[in-house]
């Protein structure tokens, strides 16, 4: 309620309000700016301090509030007691009616460098040092990502490493946080930039992440054999972190398995014999090889790795097998090809854009740019009248022919490779006017690192630039991009700029991404690189 001159009469009056201002000793000025200053306003303010109601009061338990306990302050000529809000303490308390000189000094008085009592000071607090156990010690956001399910540690995370004395470098270490609490176990890599890769969230030895390692090795197969049928007998048996398995990748074409160690702490004879032991139990397989990146080689230190296979049935291992996807014939040749051989993670993309092709009726002219060895445009090829596939790899193309010579009976269309470079090649073709129905875009990765995102941007521009000028009003457009740190919604802006170019509307059918045998870890987005978009060009 405002306090009127009426119901002033009933309100009680604070100690301040009923005592007169006091002169200073030294001055004789009013003792009112010294007093504001104890109570911590600024002394030039203090006459303008409003009074406060009871709507403008702080809560209870604060310093000044209408509940809080805190008595009125008193001067320095009546007993310098000073309740503390909260603490429960009562001016009769014994001792606090001795003047000041007698009282011991307060902790306040203490820090603001008065004579300290007699109990000795305490040393300065210092941070203890960690012990010293094996393992690597990293930062505090690299500890916040491993907690949030993150499997990588790069090296500018690390803190401290301490390992034994030995000239080889351990497949094992534990992890710990920048304080010392245990996160787990990970394989170490010395000279790469992903310097640890978490594979459990205890600390385990050799022996125990052998068997570990062999349990998610089987378990990952078991997961892709019901996928497996006489119309597709290929598929990605392990996808790395996606299965717990970081480092390891292991595709199966028909009856053979290709192995890729990518990570220096999987590079033991160990791993190799559990990796053979449980694909051929597990597998009806005539051979296992092993096939380096020869890049991540580089990268990892890894060892090179033995021309022969790791395991065969028979005596004669044979590096090269007739394999299915969609019920199509493909070539495969473990010594030849990129990535393990062939483009498995496109299986699904591939009879998707056929499919797409064939329902809006864009089957008479197609083009697949960067057609590697054939997989879109043999697919179309079983729909259209007329199919051309481009790419620079001259070996690329040889497979790629015998590919159409091994589907010949089952394909509709007429199929010719061109060997050149796709960039020069839609130039020309678009400033010629040439007209297609459906385009295929399945470009390499054009961003392998951050520092090459905006180069990858104008590159997926510019191919898709000149295909919308080449797309028939109503045709397809099928865009693809694996950069992994190019995202779906850069490679979506990049197109929408060029179709705002090209003068084109484009209408998206569907977002794809890889197949289901390469599953996305969602707390490792590395693991999510393919994009395919289906595009209607209007």
């Amino acid at each position: 309620m405002p306090r009127t001159e009426s119901n002033r009469k009933n309100t009680p009056r604070s100690q301040d309000s009923a005592r007169p201002a006091r002169k200073s000793a030294a001055s004789g000025a009013p003792r009112s700016s010294a007093r504001a200053e104890s109570d911590g306003w600024p002394a030039s303010k203090s006459a303008a301090r409003p009074a406060q109601n009871s709507a403008d009061r702080k809560p209870f338990g604060w310093p000044g509030s209408k509940n809080s306990t805190r008595p009125a302050r008193q001067s320095e000529e009546q007993p310098a007691y000073r309740a503390t809000a909260g603490r429960g303490r009562s001016a009769e308390r014994p001792g606090f009616d001795r003047p000041a000189s007698e009282r011991p000094a307060s902790r306040s008085a203490s820090r603001s460098g008065a004579k300290p009592s007699a109990r000795p000071a305490q040393a300065a607090r210092t941070t203890p040092e960690l012990p010293a156990t094996p393992g690597a010690r990293i930062s505090r956001r690299a500890s916040d990502r491993i907690r949030e399910g993150y499997a990588w540690v790069y090296a500018s995370d690390v803190e401290a490493m301490n390992l034994p004395q030995s000239e080889i470098a351990p497949a094992l270490v534990p992890v710990a946080d920048n304080r010392g609490v245990l996160l787990g176990t990970a394989l170490y890599s010395p000279i790469s930039q992903i310097q640890l890769r978490m594979v459990s969230r205890q600390e385990i030895d050799e022996v125990a992440w052998l068997k570990l390692f062999a349990t998610r090795l089987r378990r990952a197969i078991n997961r892709r054999k019901p996928l497996l049928d006489k119309n597709t007998d290929s598929c990605r048996l392990v996808f790395s972190e996606a299965d717990e398995l970081p480092g390891l990748i292991v595709d199966k074409y028909n009856q053979l398995a290709i192995v890729q160690l990518l990570a220096k702490g999987l590079d033991s004879e160990a791993i190799r014999a559990t990796t053979v032991r449980a694909l051929s139990e597990e597998l009806d397989l005539k051979a296992i090889f092993e096939r380096p990146d020869a890049r991540m080689r580089e990268l990892e230190g890894l060892s090179a790795p033995a021309t022969e296979a790791l395991w065969a049935k028979g005596k004669q291992a044979k590096p090269a097998v007739d394999f299915h996807l969609n019920g199509l014939t493909f070539q495969f040749d473990a010594n030849a090809g990129q990535k393990t051989g062939a483009f498995l993670d496109q299986r699904l993309n591939y009879a998707a854009a056929a499919a797409a092709a064939e329902r809006m009726g864009a089957t008479g002219r197609a083009l697949d740019v960067c057609t590697y060895q054939g997989g879109f445009a043999l697919h179309l090829a079983q729909f259209c009248e007329r199919v051309t596939g481009v790419d620079q790899s001259h070996a690329s193309l040889e497979v790629a022919e015998k590919n159409l010579a091994a589907n010949a009976s089952v394909l509709k269309a007429e199929v010719d490779w061109i060997e050149a470079d796709a960039f020069q090649l839609l130039r020309e073709w678009s400033d010629a006017k040439e007209q297609f129905d459906t385009i295929v875009l399945d470009p390499p990765a054009f961003a392998k690192s951050k520092r090459a995102i905006e180069g990858a941007m104008r590159g997926y521009k510019e191919l898709n630039l000149r295909a919308l000028r080449m797309v028939r009003p109503g045709g397809l457009l099928v865009s693809c991009s694996c950069s992994h740190h190019v995202s779906g919604t850069d490679l979506e802006a990049a197109i929408a700029s060029a179709a705002a170019d090209a003068g084109r509307r484009v209408r998206l059918i569907e977002r794809r991404g890889a197949a289901t045998d390469h599953p996305v870890l969602f707390n490792l987005p590395e693991s999510e690189y393919l994009k395919c978009l289906l595009l209607e060009v209007e």
